[in-house]
């Protein structure tokens, strides 16, 4: 649920604040020499009054929130009305009080916008008429009176010129927000499909029988491939970071055997680097968000594959006070001193000549900080010229851990997909040739499909893109083939659509979600997990 900030609530808190001060003020003018104290009870007593009021519509701003104009103009007459009394009673030492008029004037006009600020003038005109016409004192002052006048026109008529261009530029600015995010996800659907495509026939290519020299270019589309990958991914997590569209969803994680599967995702572009990966075994628990945490520390890795090449980086775990910590260390050619404040600036590069070749824009460290603050994981950086660059993620908080589930059949985890049947239904024709040429290879039988409509299929699985054109998406795909088999038959959606959007839609269908670019080894484990799920009635989906 969304929380509206309750501007008339504020406004009473001030009211009642001010009226506090009026009295102090009032009475401190009693004790004045030459001053009788008398002379200011009756402004006292009826501020006094005045706050018993103040605190009684706060009241009943509680009690009824929402937007009542009545109640608001109701307690613009409140204001004026006290603040006029007091300028009559208390003469020429009260006139301080003119101040409380230009807040109400104002504070008006803030908080509740140009009709109500007009209003608001009107009464302050119509008040310091009165005051004028009732205290002998104002009427031997004509111009400080026209003075006051002009004041209480100006001011407002200034402050909504003011308003008329702020609500302005906040219009273009959301608007062009709203442009920006629909450009991004455009673009990024657009762009994830081809690099996408070109994973998969490149994994096809390396399933291959290939010489030498085709193995070599293999490894270098693969190369180039992963560095487009990884800026596109801090490209869009950086977008999704300045929406706030990001939300940490804690899990409990064995801390060793993550980041063990980390590093074997990682060693294909350690390989490319001529870096030695090293992990120090561990075995704690720890509470996260892994897949925050995975994005912090491959942001971290992707930087010492390039400042650390043909060096080792070590991984490791140390216990820090109640938690722990990740520390990851490379021996490449380290960090200045005068640069180290500024590595987490967005887009910020330590450029050297040697680093002329290095890819990217400067954006990993500001990704891997913002995703900390939000985990609550502190990150900080030492570095030292010639000697290298350790990074820690500490405050991983520790917990007990929870009991190994039985483990699977291991020879046939291990084991190739060879006759499982694969329903792969996608309108891309690219997508559709790269992920059956794939699947193939590794030994599934595939039906291949343009389209969700009229599908009639035999399948162990169904794969199916999310946007499958104007008349049907992914999920609906797959309740159709549920429906017509009367089992929950396991699936996958591979999206390049917003995964919180399609996770949204899926309730507890019990489908796999993919996001694009896949990497063949996610692809191949997510398949083995689903072939392996529990059959089910399609009722329970």
């Amino acid at each position: 649920m969304k929380f509206e900030k309750n501007t008339e609530l504020d406004q009473a808190n001030l009211r009642i604040i001010l009226a506090s001060v009026a009295v102090v003020y009032i009475g401190a003018l009693g004790f004045l020499p030459g001053q009788r104290f008398e002379t200011y009870l009756p402004v006292i007593t009826y501020i006094c009054v005045f706050l018993l009021a103040s605190i009684a519509l706060r009241q009943a701003i509680v009690r009824w929130p929402g937007h009542y104009p009545a109640r608001r103009i109701f307690g613009m007459v409140h204001d004026y009305t006290g603040t006029s009394f007091g300028l009559v009673v208390g003469g020429e030492a009260a006139l301080p009080l003119y101040a409380v008029m230009v807040w109400v004037n104002l504070g008006n006009g803030m908080r509740y916008g140009s009709r109500y600020l007009a209003i608001a003038t009107g009464l302050a005109l119509l008040a310091l008429v009165i005051v004028y016409r009732l205290a002998p004192v104002w009427q031997a002052q004509p111009f400080m009176v026209l003075m006051l006048l002009i004041t209480s026109t100006v001011i407002p008529v200034y402050a909504h010129l003011l308003l008329e261009r702020t609500r302005k530029a906040s219009e273009e600015a959301v608007a062009a927000n709203l442009e920006k995010s629909r450009f991004l996800a455009q673009a990024s659907h657009d762009l994830r499909q081809p690099i996408h495509s070109i994973g998969l026939f490149t994994a096809c290519l390396r399933e291959s029988r290939l010489g030498e020299e085709e193995r070599r270019l293999v490894d270098n589309i693969d190369r180039s491939l992963l560095n487009v990958s990884q800026l596109f991914r801090s490209i869009l997590d950086l977008y999704t970071l300045d929406n706030g569209r990001i939300l940490p969803k804690l899990q409990t994680v064995e801390l060793g055997e993550w980041l063990a599967d980390l590093i074997r995702q990682n060693a294909e572009a350690a390989r490319w680097s001529g870096v030695e990966l090293r992990l120090r075994p561990c075995r704690h628990w720890v509470r996260t968000d892994p897949a925050l945490l995975a994005t912090m520390v491959q942001n971290v890795l992707s930087n010492c594959f390039k400042y650390g090449a043909q060096r080792p980086v070590l991984v490791g775990v140390r216990k820090r006070g109640a938690g722990v910590a990740i520390v990851i260390h490379d021996q490449g050619n380290g960090i200045a001193e005068a640069h180290l404040p500024k590595v987490f600036e967005e887009f910020y590069r330590v450029r050297q000549l040697r680093d002329k070749d290095v890819e990217g824009v400067g954006l990993g460290l500001s990704i891997v900080k913002r995703l900390g603050q939000m985990m609550g994981v502190e990150v900080s950086l030492r570095s030292r010229l010639g000697h290298g660059t350790t990074v820690s993620l500490h405050g991983l908080p520790l917990v007990a851990s929870p009991p190994r589930p039985v483990k699977r059949d291991e020879p046939r985890q291990a084991g190739m997909l060879t006759g499982l049947k694969v329903c792969l239904v996608e309108d891309d024709r690219n997508v559709l040739l790269a992920t059956s040429a794939l699947l193939e290879r590794w030994g599934c039988e595939v039906q291949a499909e343009l389209t969700g409509r009229d599908l009639l299929t035999d399948c162990d699985i169904i794969v199916a893109d999310y946007d499958l054109g104007p008349h049907s998406t992914g999920i609906e795909c797959i309740d159709e083939v549920r429906r017509q088999r009367g089992w929950a038959v396991p699936a996958m959606i591979i999206t390049g659509h917003d995964i919180e959007k399609i996770q949204a839609a899926l309730h507890d269908r019990q489908i796999a979600i993919l996001s694009k670019p896949v990497r063949p080894a996610e692809l191949r484990a997510t398949l083995r997990a689903l072939r392996d799920r529990p059959l089910e009635p399609v009722g329970q989906v």
